[in-house]
């Protein structure tokens, strides 16, 4: 028994079995499967994958043994093989097609267009409705290109084909390549060396995947076939457009009298006159037309003449010459709406196996099966004549390397009636091909060309409700899926497991359902869609989990550790790739450089001062002390030491994550400079604020008299130093600076908390107490003493001057109560030089408060 022929009664259920075996060989479920099933191993990409229709698929790194040879070009005998392989089966028997054996009508000055565009290089996409001829052009046109390429014609079919389909079809079609399905990149390196004229019948898309095609292949001409509501190409694809449309009214009348190979009768060439107007000169309304004249000639040959199916012997066996339909006159012709519809009336003179054929093909969407398996679909020995019977009468159409109804003849048939049943019908198709295709002499490209009839039952099973139609779509599935992925057909793999895992839900097949789970997430990590890879191998782990399968829960772990792997390499590959191309936009001559860390130029150049170096450590050491009750675990970014800021480039060398942590402690140590240098500058307050001393003022009630700045505590430790000159007071060596939080250099008093001038704020009116000094010279003339004699400041020597050089009085001890200073507030009237609150004491500069002289008074009012 053998599956591709389909020959011999014994194979169909006539002698001793049925039609349909219920027991599958590929990859079932049911007993002995695991004997006959058919263990696989391919190469896709970097990847070894063990199609097992048994256990599921298995993908594993490709080891360096295993990798395959690189791909040779086909010869022009296997290139010739290849393409009638591909090309639809021819019909059996003595019926045949008349008109495409003919020549074309009125479409020579369109080949020769065409095949002058083709010759110089130009891709051209020809558009007209179906039935206009289309695919006869583009066969005329293929035959005149035939030596124009190096590569010669390739034909493809853009039938439910995506641009990623066609061009590894177009690979196939020119490479050997047995079990190896390169990567995307090596795929399209491959196909960018293809130079050929490719005929693609058929196109479903347009736009931005018709350039992703072109753009691929440039060394390729395009002869594209497309219907008018397929999608324009871009504006940018530089395609010729061609539109075609019907033929004329002479040009339709010849056509039919070489179809029916006789004159027309006046009648007939009004009907076909009637007809043309109608139908807008659709060459295939005609081809049809022709064949209701054939039966119409028929009929009036005898009344048995189309018993035998053929119409070659009467009934009766007698040797009566046929009557001429042209003396005839009171024979009616059909009508003008049976000729614009013609398929209910073709098909009711028909034979019954013809008609059960259209019956299947109405249950399948307009697919039609194979002609070998027709026999065992419709309980009919010669069945596969019935192809011959429909491509005569023009209801087939080929597409890609199967038939389908031609248009508009699927909704005539439908509301003749030969839609019923239909769910059923599509039962037996899956439970045929579920046997077939798990047949071990089956191979799996053999099964790959009926894909589009598979997947067609598929879909109506699985949105059938009857009992037991869900099951056989996923026993459908089972059986189908391992043989297309084999085929390398993983467009239609994907599709088929869609199917079986939507069908193994609705019928409660967890197993199963969890398969194809798993065969979609191998398939996903093969074509590198890893986020889909990890969802799908994620659900088949947790159904296996539930299931205790722990073979397949292995598989599913193994392939997840390799989504894994390959997001970690792809995402450090991204990281790597994207810092060259900053160094080399930054070492680029007469661009500006960035700087390597987040400070600005100017503190990356102070950084290259060993100086510096130490004081940024300093301040980093004190910040780290000053927050250590608030803070902790602060990560330290420091540099190499060299000055060059090779410590901190380090840390951007690393993954995304090491940049995120050097930008966070780069602002941690901002934030901590300034803190410590408000520190330096300011102080606590005094605990004791109820009294007054001469290093902290009181509030008498009056915003604007509130120091900026003092002291940070009173140790009673002995000062380091005298106190130091402030910028505004630089050039004055003979007296001390004014504190920050008396008025500012030009006369206003500022605010305390900012520091600003205070509008509000009189500046002759006295402050009412004493404030501190506010710094130390930064020269000592004498060193301290052991014994304390006075508060100690708290500020560090800031920026030295030079002009800073008079020395001053170190502070005494603090005034005891019966001070002026402890009674409370005294006033301070403005200074000779225009700043308020100073006043001479003893012949020195005052503001109002105890000076470094140590005398503890201030001026009576």
């Amino acid at each position: 028994m053998d599956p591709n022929t389909h020959r011999g009664p014994e194979e169909h259920g006539e002698q001793g079995g049925p039609a349909v075996p219920p027991t599958p060989a590929f990859g079932g479920a049911q007993s002995g499967s695991a004997e006959r099933a058919r263990v696989v191993r391919l190469v896709a990409g970097r990847y070894l994958v063990t199609v097992n229709p048994v256990d599921g698929s298995e993908i594993e790194p490709c080891p360096p043994g295993e990798r395959p040879e690189a791909p040779g070009r086909l010869d022009p005998g296997e290139r010739v093989a290849a393409a009638l392989a591909a090309a639809p089966p021819l019909p059996p028997g003595p019926t045949g097609i008349a008109g495409p054996e003919t020549a074309l009508e009125e479409r020579t000055e369109d080949t020769e267009r065409l095949v002058r565009l083709l010759s110089r290089g130009r891709s051209v996409r020809v558009t007209g409705p179906s039935g206009s001829g289309r695919t006869r052009l583009l066969d005329a046109v293929a035959t005149a290109c035939g030596d124009l390429a190096p590569d010669g014609v390739i034909r493809l079919s853009g039938y439910h084909r995506t641009s990623a389909d066609l061009l590894y079809a177009l690979f196939a079609a020119v490479y050997r390549a047995p079990q190896h399905r390169p990567d995307r990149p090596e795929m399209l390196r491959m196909v960018a060396e293809i130079g050929a004229i490719v005929v693609l019948d058929d196109l479903e898309f347009g736009g931005a995947a018709l350039d992703e095609l072109l753009d691929a292949t440039p060394e390729c001409a395009f002869l594209i076939a497309a219907t008018p509501d397929v999608a324009a190409p871009s504006a940018g694809s530089h395609l010729e457009e061609v539109f075609l449309g019907g033929i004329g009214r002479g040009g339709c009348g010849r056509l039919l009298e070489r179809a029916v190979d006789r004159p027309l009768t006046d009648d007939e060439e009004a009907w076909a006159a009637d007809l043309w107007f109608e139908s807008e000169g659709l060459p295939l309304r005609f081809v049809q037309a022709a064949a209701l004249l054939r039966q119409y000639d028929r009929t009036q040959a005898g009344p048995g003449a189309l018993d035998d199916g053929y119409g070659l012997f009467p009934e009766d066996g007698t040797d009566e010459p046929a009557a001429d339909p042209a003396k005839s006159p009171e024979a009616a012709l059909p009508s003008l709406g049976e000729a614009a519809a013609p398929a209910a009336l073709l098909a009711s003179r028909l034979t019954e196996a013809a008609r059960e054929t259209l019956r299947f093909a109405v249950a399948l969407g307009g697919e039609l099966p194979h002609q070998a398996h027709l026999p065992a679909l419709t309980q009919d020995t010669h069945a596969d004549a019935a192809l011959g019977e429909l491509l005569a009468c023009g209801l087939l159409t080929p597409a890609g390397g199967h038939y389908r109804l031609a248009v508009t003849v699927q909704e005539q048939l439908t509301a003749a009636g030969y839609a019923d049943g239909a769910a059923g019908r599509a039962h037996t198709v899956a439970q045929h091909y579920a046997w077939w295709a798990g047949h071990p002499s089956v191979s799996p490209e053999r099964a790959a060309a009926e894909s589009d009839v598979v997947l067609a039952a598929m879909g109506v099973l699985t949105g059938s409700r009857e009992s037991g139609h869900a099951s056989a779509a996923v026993l459908l599935a089972r059986t189908a899926a391992p043989a297309f992925a084999a085929a390398l057909h993983w467009s239609a793999w994907e599709r088929t497991l869609r199917h079986g895992q939507e069908a193994a839900r609705l019928a409660g097949e967890v197993a199963e359902e969890a398969y194809f789970h798993h065969e979609l997430g191998v398939l996903a990590l093969c074509t590198g869609s890893l986020d889909r890879a990890r969802a799908e191998l994620e659900a088949s782990i947790g159904l296996r989990g539930v299931l205790s399968d722990r073979n397949g829960a292995v598989a599913g772990r193994r392939a997840l550790a390799l989504v894994t792997d390959r997001t970690r390499a792809d995402s450090a590959a991204a990281a790597t790739t994207a810092l060259p191309t900053a160094a080399a936009f930054a070492g680029r001559p007469g661009t500006a450089k960035t700087p390597a860390t987040p400070f600005d130029t100017a503190s990356t150049a102070k950084l290259d001062k060993p100086r510096a170096e130490r004081a940024a450590a300093t301040l980093v050491a004190r910040s780290a002390a000053a927050t250590a009750g608030t803070t902790t675990g602060v990560p330290a970014v420091t540099g190499s030491g060299d000055g060059t800021g090779k410590g901190v480039r380090r840390v951007f060398g690393g993954a995304r994550r090491n940049v995120v942590a050097a930008g966070a402690g780069a602002l941690l140590a901002a934030v901590l400079g300034t803190v410590v240098t408000i520190g330096a500058t300011g102080g606590d307050d005094d605990p004791h604020n109820d009294k007054v001393n001469t290093e902290q003022t009181t509030d008498d009630g009056e915003d604007s008299d509130l120091p900026a700045e003092q002291s940070a505590t009173d140790t009673g430790q002995p000062p380091t130093g005298s106190g130091t000159s402030q910028p505004g007071t630089a050039g004055q060596p003979d007296r001390p600076s004014p504190s920050a939080s008396g008025p500012s250099a030009s006369g206003s008093p500022s605010d305390p908390a900012t520091g600003s001038p205070d509008p509000t704020a009189d500046p002759t009116r006295p402050t009412g107490r004493p404030t501190t000094p506010t710094g130390r010279p930064t020269r000592p003339t004498h060193p301290p003493t052991d014994e304390p004699s006075g508060p100690t400041p708290t500020e560090e020597p800031t920026d030295p001057s030079p002009s800073d050089t008079a020395p001053t009085e170190k502070p005494t001890q603090k005034p005891t109560s019966g001070s002026p200073s402890a009674s409370g507030p005294l006033p301070s009237g403005p200074s000779a030089s225009g700043t308020s609150g100073t006043a001479p004491s003893g012949g020195s500069p005052s503001d109002g408060t105890a000076t470094s002289s140590g005398t503890g008074s201030s001026p009576a009012a």
